[in-house]
């Protein structure tokens, strides 16, 4: 995985991998962490001579003219390897000094012959400016990164109520070399007694500007160190064992794991999105570009710090090992951490921004191919335009907009990117299709599995919206692990009897047909005995009673089947073909981009409620604001990259598996800050639906439908990390 998604992006990667693992070798680290004083690394002109140094610079000035996406993708490989050395001070200080205009210096920053650091704090560096014209630098900087082998430094200093950026070579000021939490990467104090700055070294730009590129360049880094921690954390876990099996084989372990990639997934797609948004022009609102940052700079490094602790957790004692590199992906995330400033405060960053009205608009560039996609779709919708009702959505159906990535004739055989141009010609011509719910999942799989007969009973009246379904898999004693279920089907004259009883069915009431699994061969392993059957709801032996939620309301049911008769008819497949029928249902999706906030509507809700009671928004509710709007955008960055993977022809990527977790998780979050931020108000009776309370107790359901969270660990652990499947529970003693 990387932070770039595409082909030119990837070799990039490749690149700066297969350099780093012929360079930057154990003994080099070890010499880089021993050393009383850093100096620069035995690969320092290795680096230059590939142009990395100057990616992201113009080429007048000696870079290669690309952008900060190229040096994400460097600082995210070179993150990963924990290199040694002031590459992501350097490149920092150009990128700041470039954004300022201040060209002089960056010719020698890209061919590595000068070095940079940017002290992003101001400790007691004050910048006073005498009448005569003169500015005096005096005072003493916070710990600078990289300040060990910096020849020029650009240096934060307080100017009455504002930030000021000067730039001084080493020699003008004192530094004092510390030997660092990060020892691979060495931080100074830089102390200055009314030093003389050239009005040309005081830098113009706006003040926020170089915190926001330390965000991105800093969030950039943080995603190769959480990558490195999990894929580290997840190897020991493959192979120590512990109790006779792998540890990695205990749930505690397992889901440890599949968190820790769940907040390196975050990380990385908050560093690309800040990355390919911070470079000039890129968007149309500078803030926008700020808010981009600010989501990485308190996502980002929080994730690579949280996963590097649960890397050492993982390793257990090893972890704790001087000799172990685990404590050195902790030191550098740490470093980095500390460095951009606190996370809480990060976080209330987004929330003012978005506050203020700014949203981070997220969309797919579409390749030239799409524009004879689009005049071929939108003079075919121009007949449904002229058309109302039923008569409209019939019409849709057949010509195959209901769903359009199902072959023909059913659908329209869209790839992704004719799937995108459909779904923007429907919003832009106002038209709405049939949304199946259920249907949505049963006829891929007719059409993937049934026969002509069943094909030409079912797929037309569900794709116009003249039958709808129910999905009848879950049981009792039979949830998210659907091998379990005992509802049973018997051979009879012409069909099946079916008895049993299933649970948690949204519709049942209203379905015109069901999809059921039943176990067909009590003799079969229990994946290979179930079948998949079509059921009438209209049949007799259907005992259908509401069941009622927390809400209060009755939405889904519990459906008792006693001796109901199904004939051959309505049997999918073969016998004992119903667990690969249902994982096909059940993995059925289209490409789709939503086209709502990138905040979600949980996050628009919560932002409104702030927006209405400005006077309650302390540090403390910004800062909870704010950790919640980083998910929201994190998780419809995941979705972004997950289409635009699909968009290029390429397989899923680690997104996808993500997406379903912390979009869960984070919707209960919304609801139940929403609850917090009323008070008591939420407790004088439920009001109407869709309010607060209800929809924070509705929202429960939301790690349990579909699959509950702990199994969602266990997929993304054992199908992304490889870790083992649970063990078969030992067979029954007699």
């Amino acid at each position: 995985m990387t932070i770039g998604l595409t082909e030119e992006h990837r070799d990039l990667r490749d690149s700066v991998r297969a350099f780093t693992t012929r360079h930057v070798t154990q003994d080099v680290v070890r010499k880089a962490v021993d050393a009383e004083h850093e100096t620069l690394p035995p690969y320092w002109q290795g680096i230059a001579d590939q142009g990395l140094l100057g990616l992201h610079l113009p080429e007048d000035t000696g870079g290669a003219g690309y952008g900060l996406t190229e040096l994400a993708v460097v600082l995210e490989e070179l993150g990963r390897a924990v290199v040694p050395g002031p590459f992501l001070p350097t490149v920092l200080a150009s990128a700041v000094l470039l954004r300022a205009g201040h060209t002089a210096h960056l010719p020698g920053l890209a061919d590595g012959s000068t070095t940079g650091a940017v002290g992003l704090r101001p400790g007691t560096l004050t910048l006073t400016r005498s009448p005569d014209g003169r500015a005096l630098l005096t005072g003493e900087s916070e710990p600078v990164i990289g300040g060990h082998v910096a020849d020029v430094l650009v240096l934060a200093a307080r100017e009455g109520d504002t930030t000021a950026w000067v730039l001084l070579p080493r020699g003008r000021v004192e530094t004092t070399d510390h030997r660092s939490h990060d020892l691979t990467r060495r931080s100074s104090r830089i102390s200055a007694r009314e030093v003389s700055v050239p009005a040309e070294d005081i830098l113009t730009l706006d003040p926020g500007t170089p915190l926001d590129l330390a965000a991105v360049l800093f969030a950039a880094e943080a995603s190769g160190i959480a990558d490195r921690a999990v894929t580290t954390a997840a190897e020991y876990a493959r192979v120590r064992e512990q109790f006779g099996r792998p540890i990695g084989q205990f749930q505690g372990v397992k889901h440890r794991c599949a968190r820790m990639l769940a907040d390196a997934e975050q990380a990385r797609a908050c560093a690309w999105d800040a990355a390919r948004s911070g470079d000039p022009g890129a968007v149309e609102d500078p803030r926008e570009a700020s808010l981009a940052a600010a989501v990485a700079g308190a996502t980002s490094v929080a994730a690579a710090f949280a996963a590097t602790k649960d890397c050492i957790q993982v390793l257990g004692g090893i972890g704790f090992t001087w000799e172990h590199d685990a404590h050195l992906y902790l030191r550098r995330a740490q470093t980095l951490r500390l460095a951009l400033g606190p996370t809480a405060r990060w976080r209330r960053r987004v929330s003012r921004l978005t506050l203020d009205g700014v949203r981070r608009r997220l969309g797919v560039e579409l390749p030239p191919e799409a524009e004879t996609v689009r005049a071929e779709v939108r003079a075919e919708l121009r007949a449904a335009r002229e058309l109302e009702g039923k008569e409209r959505l019939d019409h849709l159906a057949d010509h195959g907009y209901t769903a359009p990535h199902l072959p023909a004739p059913w659908g329209k055989g869209a790839d992704a990117v004719a799937q995108l141009v459909i779904g923007e010609e429907m919003r832009e011509a106002g038209l709405t299709a049939v949304d199946m719910v259920i249907g949505g999942w049963v006829v891929p799989t007719l059409i993937a599995h049934g026969d002509a007969a069943q094909r030409e009973k079912f797929l037309r009246p569900s794709l116009r919206g003249d039958l709808t379904w129910c999905q009848l898999f879950s049981e009792p004693g039979a949830g998210s692990d659907l091998a379990g279920l005992s509802t049973r089907a018997v051979r009879t004259d012409g069909g099946w009897r079916i008895t049993g009883q299933k649970v948690w069915t949204s519709m049942a009431r209203d379905a015109h047909w069901g999809i059921l699994l039943a176990r067909t061969d009590a003799e079969a392993p229990k994946h290979r005995g179930l079948s998949y059957f079509l059921l009438d709801m209209a049949s007799p032996g259907i005992d259908i009673r509401p069941l009622r939620q927390i809400t209060g309301e009755a939405e889904f049911n519990e459906v008792f089947l006693d001796d109901v008769f199904v004939p051959d008819a309505m049997l999918v497949a073969a016998p004992g073909d119903g667990w690969k029928l249902a994982r096909t249902t059940l993995a059925n999706e289209r490409v789709a981009l939503s086209h709502d906030s990138s905040l979600g509507s949980g996050g628009e809700a919560l932002l409104e409620r702030a927006a209405d009671r400005p006077h309650e928004m302390d540090d403390e509710r910004l800062t909870t604001l704010g950790g919640i709007l980083c998910d929201a955008q994190a998780g419809s960055l995941l979705g972004l990259r997950t289409t635009l993977r699909s968009v290029a022809g390429a397989q899923p990527g680690a997104e996808a598996s993500i997406a379903k977790l912390v979009g869960v998780e984070h919707l209960q979050q919304v609801w139940e800050t929403a609850v917090d931020w009323s008070g008591s108000a939420a407790l004088t009776g439920e009001g109407p639906r869709q309010d607060a309370t209800w929809m924070f107790l509705n929202s429960r359901c939301m790690s349990i439908a579909g699959g509950t969270t702990e199994v969602q660990l266990n997929i993304i652990a054992e199908r992304l990390l490889g870790l083992e499947r649970d063990p078969e529970p030992a067979p029954a003693r007699a």
